[in-house]
């Protein structure tokens, strides 16, 4: 769609100052987006920054909403880790873990797809698969030798969902590596680093922990573990599938057995229908007996009068 050259000036403007200040006061950059919405609500991009500077603001519907309109419009996966997550603060993981498992997930690039894991994890926590979250992580870019963009909060992720499986020296562990590797302070790593360290026994035992994390960020203990990660992620994904085909298969049971019972109801209307069918047409032929017989009667009458 091409907007006049006025129009378009106008919303390039807003976008700009929403990109400025989504960062820093992301209730302004809404201001901004939205300005722009309702200007151009045809334009893809538009629809998009509107919807990430209402993520930002925690405008979970507004967000959504937008987001698909852009990806609607645009094509491709658009912003599936978002959408996602706006999903489970919303209440329903159930449909955070559906969109992980979606077509368009498959076509995310890397650093997307690792996003979409770590809020498909959390929605997992939230429906209480607590195990099932700490295994859907176990993935090739859980590696502490790494240092990608997303390391920091993969790694994050991975030990809060061992810390709420109740698996603490492994938490610890991986606390280490997340504060390690986030360089921009994205995690309250340390925080919870110094929260475990009581638990778990004070200095001497944390030290142990440490010089063993740091260790396995040079070394090559993760890597002798990567076959059996795989292993429990390929049967977790298995469990998965078999969960969704016996809810197919139980749903399309349901499907046939209404589909019977309408079939049902059908021929007993169309039995009632014969029933009446036939009774009024055995009515018919009474009245027609008895009107032949009044007219012998009154043909009788006649005779006998005369």
């Amino acid at each position: 769609m091409t907007l006049p050259k006025g129009l378009a000036d106008n919303v390039a403007l807003h976008l700009i100052a929403a990109g400025q200040l989504i960062d820093s006061e992301p209730e302004r950059a809404l201001e901004h987006a939205r300005y722009a919405r309702q200007r151009a609500p045809r334009i893809p991009s538009v629809r998009e920054a509107n919807g990430l500077a209402a993520y930002l603001t925690g405008e979970w519907n507004e967000a959504l909403s937008e987001l698909r309109a852009a990806r609607r419009m645009a094509g491709g996966p658009g912003h599936l880790a978002i959408m996602a997550d706006c999903e489970r603060a919303m209440g329903r993981p159930e449909r955070a873990v559906e969109l992980s498992r979606s077509e368009e997930a498959t076509q995310l690039d890397q650093e997307d797809s690792v996003e979409l894991r770590i809020v498909a994890a959390g929605a997992r926590r939230d429906l209480g698969e607590i195990e099932a979250s700490v295994v859907s992580l176990q993935i090739a870019e859980l590696d502490p030798k790494l240092q990608e963009p997303w390391s920091a909060r993969l790694f994050y992720a991975y030990a809060d969902n061992l810390a709420a499986a109740g698996r603490e020296r492994e938490a610890f562990t991986w606390f280490v590596h997340a504060a390690n590797a986030d360089d921009e302070d994205e995690t309250d790593a340390p925080d919870r680093l110094e929260e475990l360290a009581e638990k778990l026994g004070g200095p001497d035992v944390v030290e142990e922990l440490v010089t063993e994390a740091e260790a396995a960020e040079i070394g090559d203990d993760f890597d002798d573990d990567a076959a059996e990660v795989d292993d429990d992620f390929d049967e977790l994904d298995e469990k998965l599938e078999e969960e969704a085909g016996s809810e197919a298969a139980a749903d399309d049971e349901t499907a046939d057995n209404e589909a019977a019972d309408d079939k049902a109801v059908d021929d007993e209307a169309a039995d009632d229908k014969i029933a009446d069918d036939e009774a009024a047409d055995d009515k018919a032929a009474d009245d027609k007996a008895t009107e032949k017989a009044a007219d012998a009667d009154n043909a009788g009458g006649g005779a006998r009068a005369q």
